[in-house]
């Protein structure tokens, strides 16, 4: 049986958690246009945003936008879809997001992360949650695709952090944390630097992450002692501002590019041209 999200916003709840940004009419028939139309196209694809942090973690926000995930061969087929119904659409930046707009509103179209990292396969969709939203039957993003992803967001205007300690606290004991490791792959020290900001954060829920889980990743500190050391600074996959400095001026190799990573050159300096422009 399919969950049905409450509206994110409630215009009588003055908690801390009700948003300061209401969705207005225009922008929920957007949303919920957006959603028909995909699934008319066949295209599939999961919600996340604000959407899957309050299914998750209970924790309701205004929004900006709708951010929805989906294949990468399908973007075009979207863009297309969405274009019939006579929005805008732009392939933002062609190597992890595109957009489609209605006047001020607008959904992006996300298939990968910025860094290169965290792309969009079909685990997104096997591990999903069936939910309604806006009325629209559609799949939710997977918890730990969700902690995957934020994880990796650490802007000076920026850090997901908090998202992903409400997450653990809320489902910590539901997580497929087998799964979660296998998604980080080499960057699992970014997972475990968050396991120990999170046993901070929350000291009374610390068992929320299994005792094997933070065992497997010390051990891995400790087998890694010694080993030769990289002239590379993979702190461009955690902010694209922060250590442009590492990277001009400092001999730094950037792990977004090759053969550390599989951002295009082009890409990244687009990606970095848009730092305080885009939405």
């Amino acid at each position: 049986m399919p969950s049905t999200l409450a509206p994110i916003e409630s215009p009588r709840d003055r908690s801390p958690l009700s948003t300061r940004r209401m969705i207005t009419t225009p922008a929920r028939l957007f949303y919920a246009d957006t959603l028909r139309t995909l699934t008319d196209a066949n295209v599939p694809f999961v919600v996340g945003g604000a959407f899957a942090l309050k299914h998750y973690a209970g924790i309701a926000r205004g929004t900006k936008d709708l951010d929805v995930f989906l294949l990468r061969q399908d973007v075009p087929r979207a863009l297309e879809a969405l274009a019939a119904k006579g929005y805008t659409t732009d392939e933002t930046f062609p190597h992890w997001l595109a957009k489609a707009w209605c006047g001020d509103h607008f959904v992006d179209l996300i298939y990968a992360s910025a860094n290169g990292l965290c792309p969009v396969d079909e685990e997104w969709f096997s591990a999903a949650v069936t939910v309604t939203i806006f009325g629209e039957p559609a799949l939710l993003c997977p918890i730990e695709e969700m902690i995957w992803s934020k994880c990796f967001v650490m802007e000076r205007e920026r850090f997901d952090g908090a998202d992903v300690y409400h997450l653990l606290a809320a489902k910590g004991e539901s997580i497929d944390w087998k799964r979660l490791l296998a998604r980080f792959g080499d960057q699992w020290r970014v997972l475990l630097g968050h396991l120990v900001f999170f046993s901070f954060v929350y000291p009374r829920e610390r068992e929320r992450v299994p005792e094997w889980v933070t065992d497997e990743l010390l051990g891995r500190i400790a087998q890694a002692r010694g080993a030769e050391a990289l002239s590379v600074c993979n702190g461009t996959l955690l902010s694209r501002e922060q250590y442009i400095v590492d990277i001009t001026e400092r001999g730094y190799a950037d792990a977004r590019l090759p053969p550390f990573g599989s951002v295009a050159s082009e890409d990244i300096r687009r990606w970095t041209e848009a730092i305080g422009k885009i939405k």
